[in-house]
């Protein structure tokens, strides 16, 4: 895979070896060794996929203990996000939409901050300042950030509902960019270029809105990029486990 096009793949580091590995594994815990061997699959040395363990334990990324690393809260909660990203749990729509106004008063810039993430994590969009709605199809806790701050509400729209999701969100360009991320991933060749660009793959179902099907172009690509993301995962458990022994 010579030409990715327009697409922009991060390049492959220790660091992105050791986490994407981690977060993949369930639970995410394994010993160094095999985090290095992991490390030589990919061409990078013992010492280099080391020095990025003891970089990540400092940053709070890893906890280390009695050899093993793990992933520390922070990273778990990413985990959970992208195994919903995967698989994420739908409900029958009715037509309705839920939607959050902002109430709280004086908020600190930590506090919107805060706020704005979760709702990208909730997947939900602003449609105006402090208000924020999506099709009420998923099934997902609130968080507390989100509850603290917002008085939440049903309805429905009086305009055309699929008019208005694809004014909250750019749904042909996240098309675009999955086709393009299938169409790579089916191109690329050896197991470096394949996990770069599942993990740009992976990034990508982050952003997903994951709206009725009714609400959605034609052709959505979501199912397709999710099922090729699949087929990698299970090769490389599979390559992992003959190369790590495990």
């Amino acid at each position: 895979m010579d030409d990715t096009g327009p697409l922009t793949l991060r390049p492959l580091t220790a660091r992105s070896i050791v986490l994407s590995t981690l977060l993949g594994h369930h639970p995410p815990r394994l010993p160094a060794r095999t985090l290095v061997r992991v490390g030589a699959l990919f061409g990078t040395a013992e010492g280099t996929v080391r020095v990025a363990l003891t970089r990540m334990v400092a940053a709070g990324d890893l906890e280390q203990r009695d050899g093993d690393y793990s992933l520390t809260d922070r990273l778990l909660a990413r985990q959970a996000r992208q195994d919903d990203s995967r698989a994420p749990r739908v409900r029958r729509w009715d037509g309705g939409w839920e939607i959050a106004v902002v109430t709280s008063d004086r908020r600190a810039a930590a506090e919107r901050a805060a706020l704005r993430q979760t709702m990208a994590t909730l997947r939900l969009a602003e449609l105006r300042e402090g208000t924020w709605l999506r099709p009420a199809n998923l099934v997902r806790p609130r968080p507390a950030v989100a509850a603290g701050q917002c008085s939440w509400f049903t309805g429905a729209p009086q305009d055309d509902p699929a008019a208005l999701a694809a004014r909250l969100w750019d749904l042909d360009g996240w098309a675009r960019q999955a086709r393009l991320l299938g169409e790579a991933l089916d191109r690329a060749e050896g197991p470096a270029q394949r996990f770069t660009v599942a993990a740009a793959a992976l990034r990508h179902l982050l952003a997903d809105p994951v709206l009725p099907a009714r609400l959605l172009p034609e052709d959505w690509p979501g199912t397709g990029l999710r099922r090729r993301y699949d087929a990698f995962e299970r090769e490389f458990r599979t390559l992992l486990s003959q190369h790590t022994g495990g």
